[in-house]
């Protein structure tokens, strides 16, 4: 952990004196072969139960994976229930027969079906995050979260749709909505996250790519036409060229949701780069394929350390005030571990 103090040092609660900046990083401290041996019993025993087993098998990677996410030498965790998320896929499954059927022997009222899902989906968007959060916990303080069904209709359906109608144009917007939805209605206990990015922020991005693959696919164009014979490697170099946008896009993304995130003066940062997460990505890639998809558990828990890895908070103050703070909070709610689970 680094400590810094900056220039404008924010004003501690009722006192004169600036709080001091410490900078926390993230650690993933999995491995992958302990993971490897929890995702292959969990593939067999969800086979051998026929998919019962799935929800257990849930339940224990999230465990693990967030059992080994340490923020200042302290780990988050996973609280659900298997049970309450075995019922929810049951349920889920139940609807999906009584789609299927109805499409059978009564296609109208199918179509019906169909139609009274889509505009459920939000609901169940809502639903889903809201008990993601809940079970997840850091320092013993849960998330939460609290959406409306309008607004996760307006970032589900409206917003990418616009993007679509307008050529593209609006769709750095509709991501940008849809980040500003899902953090600002999530919270630390009681504290809000918020969520400061612009138009411009991701309008940037796209522009960039838009850029690199007319900066290359122009000349490249004029090559294959004026030399035939770069047309046998033309195909090649536009893989390349995809890749390439495909981790810039993937890396800028990351660094600017970070970037626009806050809890109350805190803040966050993330450093990917395009090289490091290339790297990641080739080596996953060839153990995965020379090992048939069993280094697909390490590869994982590679990236997830890659990422955790360029990821910081900038606490202002020491953070266990502020968790301290939050759990009278809570408690001031009267809200116990016991409702959340029934209300799950």
């Amino acid at each position: 952990m680094n400590t810094e103090v900056p220039e404008n040092a924010s004003i501690t609660h009722g006192a004169d004196a600036p709080k001091q900046t410490s900078i926390l990083n993230f650690e993933f401290r999995g491995d992958g072969m302990e993971y490897f041996k929890i995702w292959i019993v969990n593939i067999l025993l969800t086979i051998v139960t026929l998919g019962i087993y799935s929800a257990w098998a849930t339940v224990r990677n999230n465990r693990y994976f967030y059992s080994n996410l340490y923020l200042e030498n302290t780990n988050f965790r996973y609280l659900a229930d298997p049970i309450t998320i075995l019922k929810g896929r049951i349920i889920a499954i139940v609807a999906f027969i009584a789609y299927y059927v109805a499409s059978i022997y009564a296609p109208i009222f199918g179509v019906m079906i169909a139609i009274a899902l889509v505009f459920a989906i939000p609901y169940f968007v809502n639903q889903s995050v809201a008990f993601t959060n809940r079970m997840s916990a850091y320092k013993n303080i849960q998330f939460r979260f609290k959406g409306s069904y309008g607004e996760a209709f307006m970032v589900i359906y409206i917003w990418p749709l616009l993007g679509v109608l307008t050529l593209g144009i609006l769709y750095p917007l509709a991501i940008l909505k849809a980040n500003e939805y899902f953090v600002r209605n999530s919270a630390y206990g009681t504290t809000q996250f918020d969520f400061k990015a612009t138009y411009k922020d991701y309008g940037m991005i796209f522009l960039t790519m838009i850029g690199i693959a007319l900066a290359i696919g122009i000349p490249m164009g004029l090559l294959t036409y004026l030399v035939p014979a770069f047309a046998m490697i033309s195909p090649f170099v536009i893989f390349a060229v995809y890749f390439g946008l495909f981790v810039y896009f993937m890396v800028s993304m990351t660094n600017v949701f970070y970037a626009s995130l806050s809890l109350v003066e805190h803040k966050f940062d993330a450093k990917l780069t395009v090289t490091g997460q290339t790297k990641v990505i080739l080596i996953n890639l060839f153990f995965t394929i020379i090992t048939l998809g069993l280094y697909l558990p390490a590869a994982k828990v590679r990236m997830t350390k890659y990422i955790c890895s360029c990821i910081t908070m900038h606490a202002q103050g020491s953070l266990d005030t502020f968790t301290a703070a939050e759990k009278e909070n809570i408690s001031a709610l009267g809200e116990e571990m016991g409702q959340v689970f029934d209300f799950a």
